[in-house]
């Protein structure tokens, strides 16, 4: 039977159904699906997404240009000249309208996918068995009756139900609010069962803590407990705080706009213009004024930032992330092979006395291969520290490592004696000891065995080693083994790691620290490990804070005292996401790099998340970047890419702001005491499309060192007034070039059109080359594509009037001692630019 066909009933209550028939309702067998049958599910359910999503077609892509309101309102106004047969400037203006759209479309369809090819590489994958064999697939194309294997770290794909697990645990609080990790087992549970009761069932969103198993999915994307529940969850914030300040921008020219376009329509009419003129060039008029630009430059901005971004070895999970990321100014992070080599090796295995130990080593070994939880580097170095198995031992059951107890345990046989062998924090497993291996004698553990034992750690800590405890005791058998069979332990020694700082790490924190990132350390280590890596790494008198000190301090203490911490010791996970959220609440943009289980919530509150390659899924899935290398050096390249993105996008802002608003300005200024229309519509619209030609080249652009030097955040008020300045500057010389034309040149209407046109479309493009850039324009080298697309368009919008297409245009040759004359206003403009420019910004810098 089908997936399709699958009772409603089953389909409601599945947990309640045996799994054999769960596996015959869904055509399915424990070896899994067919591929065939998995392609063919896949098209009639869906891809396994929240939301139904289409692929975008390249026609769907050039479609979407047109979706503005605006535009469609200038498309229905230029039907209606076709209709009473002005077929000229009908043609004209759907040419020039199509124009630009395909010039959009072209560098938006690029961008797109190349976005897509990069953001593929690290999509979450989904162990899954097709044909019998183990496959990882796009987690997106799980379907129903899919078998899914699953292990600590990996993201649950979709809902189902489980059909083995051995010591399966499941953090499931995104769906229930429950803090600690829940464990799961096969089996059914009444129809009635909460979500919380039903223990047998896998949901998609949570995350595997430890464990393995393998899962039947039932129900995918949308049909999913997550898919239904998805519009109330809130596990992202909306929109980040470049997307909301280009929202206000956005808002803030609409309402010029909108006040503008009524006004010189309802103006033009009363003066008695003809009235379709008068709607043509209001509309034309608003298009001039919108940034409709702006979506299709910062998509190509964004995409071509995260293809340079990849080269240096940062993928782009999150296009919109990337301004946030030229913003950060503290990176929070753990020291294992961020700052360490991350090869940890297991330097000493430890009795009592501090002597090397071949039954501590035996005891922990025992341990680290039996345990089936979370793959950790220590349990990798304790395993390749003995060359031989120990042989005739087997597993009876294991207590899985949490990050509350911080301990594991297993239960072994061994000639027939089980013996429960615990390996955690030395505290933590000194907590649940009543007894010390001493001298190879059992002996009651006293204050003054502790106090020894707390000498050698201190020492040894105080060394860079990070030091464990063995402890073990022979337990009686039973079917099953808890927490509670952790307690009167016998204490066997210690085991020391050594993780060595990697060269040249001072070289890399102080270039962090020149780009304007403070680098805190969070980690679990103890308050010495800490102190002697911050030191290694040229961390001068390091302040460090313990999560016991973090514990006694109330939220508004911790914002004040967590921005003059260096170190965060001893921190579990939920403390790391209180750090990162204090440091938030005094205006910093904080980003946080992990690549563990533990450090999803982190990730998701921090405002850049980061993790690596490497890391398990549901950090991978969590952050808005992954590093094809856990090294802070390639971390360092994509800050600056992250930079030279934002500032790109900035400078057609500035432009948008300044030449489009101050020239927009001045035509419905101009409107109201002219007899005539300053621009006729398809003038005002090739204007648009001459501009935005090299205005579309502007994410080749180079970047002053000044812009990624420091971070720099979006501030809609910077913006606001700059507006105001270049604005008004812009519209002074258009009214200087309006008085030349009328009363000193005396031109005609033809003329005055024309002349208008040069001088817009000339001071529109050579200002964008003071604008961009806060130093003298001679000493800031724009890109040499930049340079020739605007050469290209200044030649066209030159000879446009002696071609056969102007009179077409509405333009009339004019006499070369008029163009010399329009030529001197605009390098008067731009010269006033520049000096406007220094005093803007030399006026910001004293307010600072």
């Amino acid at each position: 039977m089908s997936a399709q066909s699958f009772p409603s009933e089953h389909l409601s209550n599945y947990w309640s159904v045996e799994a054999q028939q769960l596996l015959q309702e869904l055509g399915t067998t424990p070896g899994g699906l067919n591929t065939d049958a998995a392609q063919e599910r896949l098209k009639r359910s869906g891809k396994n997404t929240l939301e139904a999503q289409t692929e975008l077609t390249p026609i769907g892509l050039f479609l979407n240009q047109f979706k503005s309101p605006i535009i469609l309102i200038l498309l229905v106004a230029t039907l209606i000249s076709a209709f009473v047969q002005d077929w000229t400037d009908a043609v004209i203006i759907l040419a020039i309208i199509f124009g630009s759209a395909l010039l959009s479309f072209v560098q938006e369809y690029r961008a797109s996918n190349a976005a897509a090819r990069l953001k593929a590489q690290v999509n979450v994958k989904a162990k899954v068995l097709r044909d019998g064999k183990e496959q990882a697939i796009p987690a997106e194309e799980v379907v129903p009756g899919d078998i899914v294997l699953l292990s600590a770290g990996s993201l649950i794909p979709a809902d189902g139900i489980l059909l083995e697990a051995k010591d399966f645990f499941v953090n499931q609080a995104v769906l229930t609010g429950e803090t600690f990790p829940v464990e799961k087992q096969p089996g059914t549970v009444h129809a009635e069962a909460t979500l919380s009761e039903r223990s047998n069932c896998i949901f998609m969103g949570t995350s595997v803590r430890s464990g393995s198993a393998r899962a039947l999915i039932v129900t995918t994307g949308t049909q999913t407990f997550f898919g239904r529940t998805a519009k109330r969850l809130t596990l992202r914030p909306p929109e980040t705080e470049f997307e909301r300040g280009i929202r206000k921008l956005g808002n803030l020219l609409t309402e010029v706009m909108l006040i503008l376009v009524i006004v010189i329509f309802a103006v033009n009419v009363f003066f008695q213009k003809p009235v379709l003129d008068s709607l043509l060039f209001s509309i034309a008029l608003a298009v001039g004024l919108t940034p409709q630009l702006l979506p299709a430059i910062i998509n190509i901005n964004l995409a071509r930032g995260a293809r340079r971004m990849a080269v240096h070895g940062v993928i782009v999970r999150r296009l919109s992330s990337i301004e946030n990321f030229g913003s950060m100014d503290i990176l929070c992070t753990d020291k294992t092979g961020t700052l360490t080599e991350g090869v940890v090796r297991l330097d000493h295995a430890c009795d009592f006395h501090g002597q090397d130990s071949e039954e501590v080593k035996r005891q922990a070994w025992l341990n680290a291969y039996f345990q089936t939880g979370i793959s950790n580097p220590l349990d990798e170095a304790i395993l390749a520290s003995v060359q031989s198995t120990v042989q005739g031992a087997e597993k009876v059951d294991e207590i899985p490592y949490d990050f509350v107890r911080k301990r594991l345990s297993v239960v072994v046989q061994e000639q027939g004696t089980r013996t429960l062998i615990c390996k955690g924090a030395l505290e933590n497993v000194l907590s649940i000891c009543t007894h010390a291996l001493i001298d190879d004698a059992v002996q009651g553990l006293t204050s003054d065995h502790l106090a020894e034992i707390q000498s050698r750690y201190t020492q040894w800590s105080a060394q860079g080693y990070r030091v464990l405890g063995v402890a073990s005791r022979v337990v009686e058998v039973k079917p099953a083994y808890s927490q509670d069979d952790e307690r009167e332990l016998c204490f066997a020694g210690f085991l020391l790691f050594f993780d060595p700082p990697k060269a040249g790490i001072k070289e890399t924190i102080a270039r962090l620290h020149g780009l304007g990132i403070h680098l805190k350390i969070i980690t679990g280590d103890n308050k010495l490990v800490a102190a002697h890596i911050a030191e290694s790494i040229g961390f001068e008198s390091a302040k460090i804070l313990t999560g016991r000190e973090m514990d006694q301090l109330s939220d508004e203490a911790l914002w004040h005292v967590a921005e003059q911490t260096d170190i965060f010791a001893q921190v579990d996970p939920n403390q790391k996401e209180r750090i990162i959220l204090a440091l938030k609440k005094m205006g910093h943009v904080v980003g946080y790099m992990g690549d563990g289980i533990n450090d999803a919530p982190s990730l998701h509150s921090a405002d850049v998340g980061i993790s690596v390659e490497n890391a398990v899924d549901v950090a991978k899935d969590a952050a808005d970047f992954v590093l094809l290398k856990q090294d802070l050096d390639v971390l360092d390249e994509g800050v600056r890419e992250g930079r030279r993105t934002f500032a790109n996008t900035l400078k057609y802002v500035f432009m948008a702001v300044s030449a489009n608003f101050g020239n927009m300005f001045s035509v419905a200024g101009a409107s109201l005491f002219l007899p005539f229309l300053p621009l006729l519509p398809k003038q005002i619209l090739l204007i648009n499309f001459l501009t935005d030609f090299p205005e579309m080249t502007i994410a080749s652009d180079n970047v002053d060192n000044l812009y990624i030097e420091r971070p720099h955040r979006w501030d809609v008020d910077f913006i606001r007034r700059f507006m105001l300045i270049f604005g008004p500057l812009s519209s002074v010389f258009d009214y200087l070039t309006f008085a030349l034309l009328l009363w000193f040149l005396k031109a005609s209407e033809a003329q005055f059109q024309t002349g208008w046109f040069f001088e817009s479309v000339l001071s529109a493009m050579f200002v964008v080359f003071a604008v961009r850039t806060r130093l003298p324009f001679f000493r800031s080298h724009p890109s040499l594509l930049m340079i020739g697309t605007t050469l290209v368009s200044a030649f066209v919008t030159v000879a446009l009037p002696y071609s056969p297409l102007g009179k077409v245009l509405g333009f009339t040759p004019l006499p070369i001692f008029y163009m010399l004359m329009l030529l001197v206003i605009v390098l008067v403009y731009f010269v006033s630019a520049e000096l406007t420019k220094r005093w803007f910004y030399r006026a910001i810098e004293n307010r600072e």
